[in-house]
């Protein structure tokens, strides 16, 4: 019998550090590295205002391109469900409250792929 080697992948890009991307900004918009860096610090503070607990839970990174949403999921007591696997009932601890976020594409940023 023949021993099978795997097939190799191609060799993929590496995405870019934070570093590459604030260089890359900073020389297409002429501005200085440290301003790109607190561009993005403010854009970070703005995001966290909008989807923090007075915010409205909705936030456009820039206008256009993602959609971030809040989505507060609420706690689930314990007790006896069905196990999607077995198929038997089974004690479930409870779960607490949470908050999922979720980035959205929106089509400016689809069609640019």
């Amino acid at each position: 019998m023949a021993t099978k080697k795997a097939a190799k992948k191609p060799a993929t890009a590496k995405p870019p550090t934070k570093s590459e991307v604030y260089a890359a900004i900073a020389e297409k918009t002429g501005l200085a590295k440290k301003q790109v860096a607190g561009v993005f610090e403010a854009l970070a503070g703005v995001a966290a205002a909008n989807l923090g607990k007075k915010g409205s839970g909705v936030f456009v990174v820039p206008p256009g391109l993602l959609k971030l949403t809040v989505k507060n999921i609420p706690a689930k007591p314990a007790g006896k469900r069905m196990d999607p696997f077995t198929k038997t009932e089974k004690l479930f601890p409870a779960k607490p409250a949470s908050k999922r976020v979720r980035a959205r594409p929106m089509k400016s940023l689809k069609d640019m792929v």
